[in-house]
């Protein structure tokens, strides 16, 4: 079986170049295949390969203060998921175009995916609002699935995020807003922009709908998740 990793961190990185020539050396000497985003905002990667091999990347990854600690979320495939190694810079590891976010300065909120799932469950959080869950993927991620009733803001690409929840804002008056993404990357500052824009009540899930699947499951979703490989998408075990 074949291990599929997947992680992200905002940190402040800086000599970004060397890095990417380190950790382009190191993936293709394990025969790994994925790709690695390295910007001054942090690092999200995706690594596909044998599991020894998939572990020894993560264990020198360990060894560069900043990256040390990562929360990955896995998953198994029989074949590899990706065609090549690749180790890219960029401006930001997501791009918002939105240069008062910074999520480097701090998380936003979060709710844990067993926590959610409860709310969801009862219909409602611990105060008794409305659940809104907003969906901050791409619309063609959305039509292979979603968390049930969830609010899809209808993107084409993450950058148009703010001015489609904008424009929802009447509709999330009151409610505790959730927002939720593949692996928690987009939810994260979709959450920190929301609350830089006054929208009250708001919170990610953590670890986005991956870390929910290993969680508590496929309850209350509906569909598969699409995933940027050649797996197209992934199910969760009941």
């Amino acid at each position: 079986m074949i291990l599929n990793l997947s992680a992200y961190r905002f940190v402040d990185l800086d000599d970004l170049p060397a890095r990417r020539a380190r950790l382009r050396r190191a993936g293709e000497e394990l025969g790994l295949r994925g790709t690695v985003l390295l910007a001054p905002e942090g690092i999200n990667l995706f690594a596909s390969g044998p599991e020894d091999a998939v572990e020894a990347f993560m264990r020198l990854l360990e060894e560069d203060p900043p990256l040390a600690g990562l929360q990955p979320r896995r998953t198994w495939s029989e074949a590899i998921a990706f065609d090549r190694w690749r180790v890219r810079l960029k401006r930001e590891i997501i791009t918002l175009r939105q240069p008062a976010v910074r999520p480097r300065a701090g998380r936003a909120p979060a709710v844990s995916p067993a926590t959610l799932e409860r709310w969801l469950q009862a219909g409602h959080d611990d105060e008794g609002r409305e659940i809104a869950l907003v969906d901050t993927r791409n619309r063609y991620e959305v039509e292979a699935g979603s968390f049930a009733g969830a609010i899809d803001p209808g993107l084409n690409n993450f950058g148009e995020f703010p001015a489609a929840i904008d424009a929802l804002r009447p509709r999330l008056a009151g409610r505790r807003v959730v927002t939720f993404c593949t692996g928690g990357i987009r939810c994260e500052k979709a959450a920190l922009w929301m609350d830089e824009a006054g929208f009250e009540h708001v919170v990610q899930l953590d670890g986005g709908v991956l870390g929910y699947f290993e969680a508590v499951g496929g309850r209350h979703w509906e569909g598969g998740l699409f995933v940027f490989d050649k797996r197209e998408t992934v199910v969760p075990v009941a």
